[in-house]
């Protein structure tokens, strides 16, 4: 089946079943490789993109429930304010060490920013809950949060 979807501000359109988990339409169709397969049961956050702006979890969410829905990928979160802040603080406090998962904790970080501009601690732990980073960079990635959050910029 021919699907069309809006993906960073542009139409995309391709064959793909409509139950087919939208992290495998972005990787293995249009070749979109910055979306990390993680779990595969949305426990770990490292597939996470912007659906209408909202952080999901997009290895269980069918391509057919975001026909008509805006998503953003860590190809295009530096587009927005907010996501070119995150990013920006990644790099000035060197939060990543593998990086596998850092693309989820930089989309999950952009979504919490754009929804509550000035997060406390509390905000932070709930809408980091589930991004899992194996290397342990949690205490730098709340410090960049915080940084973008402050718009501190070294």
């Amino acid at each position: 089946m021919t699907t069309t979807l809006t993906i960073n501000g542009e139409q995309k359109s391709f064959e793909a079943p409509s139950e087919m988990p939208l992290l495998w339409v972005l990787r293995d169709i249009l070749g979109m490789t910055g979306t990390k397969f993680g779990c595969g049961i949305a426990q770990c956050g490292a597939c996470t993109v912007h659906v209408d702006g909202k952080a999901v979890r997009s290895c269980v969410l069918p391509v057919g429930a975001v026909r008509d829905r805006a998503i953003t990928t860590i190809e295009a979160v530096g587009q927005s304010p907010a996501g070119a802040r995150v990013q920006r603080a990644w790099l000035d406090l060197e939060v990543v060490q593998c990086g596998y998962c850092q693309s989820g904790q930089i989309m999950s970080a952009a979504a919490l920013l754009s929804a509550t501009p000035n997060p406390d601690d509390a905000d932070i732990d709930a809408a980091m809950a589930g991004n899992i980073c194996r290397c342990g960079t949690y205490v730098r990635i709340r410090e960049a949060i915080k940084q973008a959050a402050s718009k501190r910029q070294s």
